[in-house]
This record gives structure tokens, C-alpha cells and sequence, in this order.
């Protein structure tokens, strides 16, 4: 089976001066659901970054969906921390944001979208379970009701490979639950590879496999793979 993702002797950081972390090989396949947890600062982030493309690496490859070149448009879902939401607009507006990038252009701009994007948008605000917001602005919600509008935005995306920095943050206990439940049942209904960066240990281990980014002998850190 070929990786999604595809990382051998890799390096992220700012500069080659300020590396933080070295990658040695990492392979992700299909379907395959990945934790990575470690301390702050230590270059989780930036790693998310790096696979979705936001962000080049210092040295080594990096491969994904077995290409070194962007995707296809859409095929990369990423929940950041920060969730670049459009606070004046509503819920529904947000997650079409996410619809429309299998569209023609001309169908985003002018609004005339297939009623497959109408009801996947639908789709994903209710398995959010927000539709009593559907047509609340983002500035109105709570933040956790606003990180579950990102969450619905990326699902009606329709991503093959979705990057998640933190995704169940500012959730109550039974929210975050409810919420990992939901998202794991989808990736894994529809084989999408899904890469989450997580605090929460026990729930990190929920994962198929569990990464930890932890300072090496030199001054960056290296991956290692979690017993479960």
C-alpha cells in the first residue's frame, strides 16, 4: 500500500539554525488514524504544518499522497488552533467555505451550488450537532461551539487526509468525546487518513498509533512511536 504520507530523513524548523525537530521515517497509509503528542514548543505544530503544505521543510522528503507537489485542491483538510473562521458570517456560510472546493470557481463565486454540496453542508453542521446555529454568526458562539464549526467545515470538505492541531480544545469532557466519536466513525467509514496533535494522553492512545516528539541527544527532537 502506498503512504499518504511519506517522510524520511526530514527536518522542520524556522531556519538551519533553529531546527526542531528530525523525522527519520515516517509512514502513514490510507485510512489510518495518527496521534502525535509531546511537550510545547517542541515542534508539533510546525510538523502539521509541513504535511499540509503550509510550510516547507528545512532539509529531507517529504511525500504526500506519494508527490512532493501541492494536492489536488481540497484533498488536505487542516484544523489549525487558530481557526480562521469569518467571524460576521454564519455557520452555514463557514462550512460551505469547506463544500465548495470541489466546485468550479464560477459556481463558488456566484453561488450556484450542486445540492450535493447543499446537503453535504447540512450533513456536517448535524453531525456537529449545530444545526440550531445554522444560521447564527461565528461571533455569537462559544468558542467550543466554534471549533466544531471548523471541524463540520473540513468534514464537508471531503478531505482524503485531515490535519487536526488541537482539535477538541475548548470542549467539555462529554463534548470532546461525543466529538472524537463522531470523527472517527467518519474517517474510518470513509478511509481518510486523519493526523491529530493532542494533549490528552488517554485519548491520544485511541489512535491506531501514537507518536511523541521528544528532545533527542542533539538539540532538536525526534520521533518515536508510544506503546499502547
Amino acid at each position: 500500500m502506498s503512504s499518504v504520507v511519506s517522510a524520511v530523513d526530514l527536518k522542520v524548523g524556522y531556519s538551519s539554525s533553529l531546527v526542531l525537530a528530525n523525522i527519520d521515517n515516517l509512514q502513514i497509509d490510507k485510512g489510518e488514524i495518527i496521534s502525535i503528542i509531546g511537550e510545547s514548543g517542541i515542534g508539533k505544530t510546525t510538523l502539521l504544518r509541513n504535511i499540509a503544505k503550509l510550510q516547507k521543510p528545512l532539509d529531507g522528503e517529504l511525500l504526500i499522497f506519494g508527490s512532493s507537489s501541492y494536492p489536488a485542491r481540497g484533498n488536505i483538510g487542516y484544523i489549525p488552533q487558530k481557526l480562521g473562521l469569518v467571524k460576521h458570517e454564519t455557520v452555514y456560510f463557514n462550512v460551505l467555505e469547506g463544500a465548495v472546493c470541489h466546485e468550479s470557481i464560477f459556481k463558488s463565486i456566484f453561488g450556484f451550488h450542486d445540492q450535493k454540496v447543499v446537503d453535504k453542508v447540512e450533513e456536517s453542521i448535524s453531525l456537529m450537532n449545530l444545526l440550531d446555529k445554522i444560521d447564527a454568526p461565528i461571533k455569537h458562539l462559544s468558542g467550543g461551539q466554534q471549533r466544531r464549526v471548523a471541524i463540520a467545515r473540513t468534514m464537508a470538505q471531503g478531505a482524503k487526509l485531515i490535519l487536526a492541531d488541537e482539535f477538541l480544545s475548548e470542549l467539555d469532557d462529554k463534548t470532546a468525546n461525543n466529538v472524537w466519536n463522531v470523527m472517527y466513525d467518519y474517517v474510518k467509514a470513509n478511509q481518510i487518513t486523519l493526523i491529530i496533535v493532542e494533549h490528552n494522553i488517554e485519548r491520544a492512545k485511541l489512535a491506531d498509533r501514537c507518536f511523541k516528539l521528544e528532545k533527542g541527544d542533539k538539540n532538536y527532537s525526534i520521533l518515536v512511536e508510544v506503546e499502547k
